[in-house]
């Protein structure tokens, strides 16, 4: 039978999509397609972090319901977080809904479906839930050949009072060192030049396993594959990077002088109430840190506006530290105040108007600053991984972007370039996020 699958949310989601598309692929009574017209079966694999992605969620599950009506689809699936949130309260909405599985059960997938077809379409398979195990295995890719994703760790310990995610993906756990390495190695053998290690929290790696923090030394381990040419650390949080870590990230030329730290807020208030561990003063000492002894790092971090009791004293406090920090990449959320959190039942939620004018105000901020060290990169000269061409340009990225989040570099060249080879650009003019260059020659 014919499967397509609809990955949406993040991308430890969308790693969960790749392991889901191997044990499909490994099986003989399936066949994977792209086009949802012609699958017998539809996976949509679910978010379900806030609000607006749980929108996302319903409404694509709707719109592939229309596909068991109108097209070929004689089997609708529906998983991962959204349905482990909320299994029994989508079949009352959707009952359409064939099979619904939690987050942690993709390895019995595709039994569910061979079950589920034998029976006739009879009965709804409402797989386990289960939040103990970590999803391993085989991947197809759904990157491009030259980048890939490793979640290095499952789960969260944190539990801050706007997140769900520890009560749909459970308690911390690591992977084990020797499995991390091989699968590294196995991408690198199939082509990736690009590892970009994620988790709930990277820097947490190892704790749970080895008693301590060994995120450096996994970092260390994967930069003697020959072929991994660079490697990329997401979701840092400011308070857990240790110093054996800077110093790996500083030394090793093949890791991404690049970090991930999102750290929600500055003002102490706000930071407490939202049960964040880290405060003003050891988030700015650790920026200050990494801008010491990391040569031209590039730091990345995320926000969120109109938390409950956020005054226009903690906004503007906030806006200052932007102004001042002037970080070379940020993401702002509104916050969205999810259900069975601590913070959704607190007093003073912000009214969804303020929320968006703070965030309004700090993307604009937040664009000047950009613009800014942008114009200063002119007549610099990267790195760059090439990937693709339009509009009779070339672009890629450098190692200050990462995929689908951050800028993009585009520049010009007399010659046909490989997808996915990394080579040298001199910037000639920049954009509020953006970069505009040529080629200077080739570096690998």
């Amino acid at each position: 039978m014919k499967v397509g699958l609809i990955s949406l949310g993040c991308d430890k989601n969308r790693i969960d999509s790749e392991i889901i598309l191997n044990n499909i692929k490994s099986d003989i009574n399936f066949e994977i397609v792209n086009n949802p017209k012609t699958a017998e079966i539809i996976i949509v694999n679910t978010c379900g972090f806030i609000e607006s992605s749980k929108e996302e969620s319903i409404n694509t599950i709707l719109e592939m319901n229309e596909y068991k009506k109108n097209c070929n689809c004689k089997v609708l699936v529906v998983t991962g977080c959204l349905s482990q949130r909320y299994g029994k309260e989508l079949l009352e909405l959707i009952p359409e809904i064939d099979i619904i599985q939690g987050v942690n059960d993709y390895d019995k997938l595709t039994d569910s479906i061979i079950n589920f077809i034998n029976k006739n379409n009879i009965n709804v398979e409402l797989c386990n839930f289960s939040n103990s195990n970590i999803n391993e295995g085989g991947r197809v890719l759904t990157t491009p050949q030259y980048t890939a994703y490793i979640r290095i760790a499952e789960g969260c310990n944190n539990f801050c009072t706007y997140c769900i995610i520890p009560k749909i993906r459970g308690k911390y756990r690591s992977r084990k060192f020797e499995n991390i390495i091989e699968e590294a190695k196995v991408l690198a053998e199939n082509g990736v030049k690009e590892i970009i290690i994620v988790a709930q929290d990277t820097t947490m790696y190892g704790i749970d396993l080895y008693n301590r923090k060994r995120l450096h030394e996994l970092l260390e381990e994967i930069s003697l594959i020959e072929s991994i040419k660079w490697i990329r650390v997401m979701y840092c949080y400011p308070e857990e990077i240790y110093d054996d870590l800077i110093n790996t990230i500083s030394s090793n030329s093949k890791i991404c002088k690049y970090l991930d730290i999102p750290i929600q807020h500055i003002s102490d208030r706000i930071l407490k109430r939202m049960g964040r561990k880290g405060r003003k003063k050891l988030i700015s000492y650790t920026i200050e840190k990494l801008r010491h002894k990391i040569k031209d790092i590039c730091l990345r971090t995320t926000l969120i506006v109109g938390f409950p009791g956020e005054t226009e004293e903690d906004f503007d406090e906030l806006k200052d530290f932007v102004k001042n920090t002037k970080f070379d990449k940020l993401g702002v959320f509104k916050y969205s105040q999810e259900e069975d959190t601590p913070a959704s039942v607190m007093e003073n939620q912000i009214d969804e108007k303020i929320k968006t004018k703070r965030y309004d105000e700090l993307m604009a901020l937040q664009q000047g600053i950009s613009t800014d060290i942008n114009m200063k990169k002119i007549g610099n000269t990267y790195d760059v991984i090439v990937e693709g061409y339009k509009n009779k340009k070339w672009f890629g990225r450098s190692y200050e972007m990462c995929p689908e989040i951050d800028g993009t570099v585009y520049f010009k060249s007399n010659d046909d370039l490989i997808i996915g080879s990394i080579i040298n650009v001199e910037i000639e003019d920049s954009m509020e996020y953006d970069l505009l260059g040529v080629v200077c020659y080739e570096s690998c």
